[in-house]
């Protein structure tokens, strides 16, 4: 999952990107109400956390900007105001939740996985093929009674191959969803965490889940 983080306060940036990193999210950045708009509106994001106090242009004018122009991702607004009308602004102005500062990172990552959730099915606390099994709540990998080791990023490109499955996807499409902006995609990181990935969920197995489409990319199916 990629979430762009669009907020001035850089500590707090650092914070959050850390955390939602060491979670398996990849995760961009922008300073000021501009460029996080820029971003929104040409990234393939599934979530936004929104400063509502940006320099150049607040939260609710960039909100209201992505609405506009048909971007439907879902956003997560931040602000240090805690009253009725300024939480009503927010959701009227296209906000889909309203988190006031000062938070938990736990509740942050509570309300985002459910904005996630938000568009498949509410209840879905599961991906499946074959005996593989993902617990989305428990951050949990099983292939048949096993249990497996997965890095964050392991675990976000699975999840990933997981909501495409049966569909070829390209090595543009994984750096798109499942590495950051600031990604060089001139280099092998891709087809090296694919392999690493491939180690852990099939070696040893009569079925292999993982398959390489010659020039193309990837495919999950049993």
């Amino acid at each position: 999952m990629r979430v762009l983080i669009v907020e001035d306060d850089r500590e707090m940036v650092r914070y959050l990107k850390r955390g939602l990193q060491e979670a398996g999210y990849a995760v961009d950045a922008a300073f000021d109400g501009k460029e996080g708009l820029r971003l929104a509106t040409a990234g393939p994001y599934d979530a936004v956390v929104l400063d509502v106090m940006l320099p150049l242009r607040d939260g609710m004018a960039v909100v209201a900007a992505m609405r506009a122009e048909g971007v439907g991702t879902p956003v997560l607004m931040l602000t240090a105001r805690d009253g009725v009308d300024d939480r009503v602004r927010g959701l009227d102005a296209g906000a889909d939740d309203y988190l006031v500062k000062p938070f938990s990172f736990a509740e942050l990552q509570a309300r985002l996985r459910a904005l996630l959730r938000r568009g498949t099915d509410a209840a879905e606390i599961e991906l499946r093929a074959a005996d593989l099994t993902m617990d989305l709540v428990a951050h949990r990998v099983f292939r048949g009674d096993e249990e497996l080791d997965l890095t964050p990023k392991e675990f976000a490109l699975l999840e990933y191959l997981l909501r495409h499955g049966n569909q070829t996807v390209t090595r543009t499409m994984i750096i798109n969803h499942v590495w950051n902006y600031d990604f060089d995609p001139g280099t092998n990181v891709v087809d090296v965490h694919v392999r690493r990935l491939r180690l852990k969920v099939d070696e040893g197995r009569k079925v292999r889940l993982i398959h390489t489409v010659r020039g193309v990319g990837y495919v999950l199916k049993a």
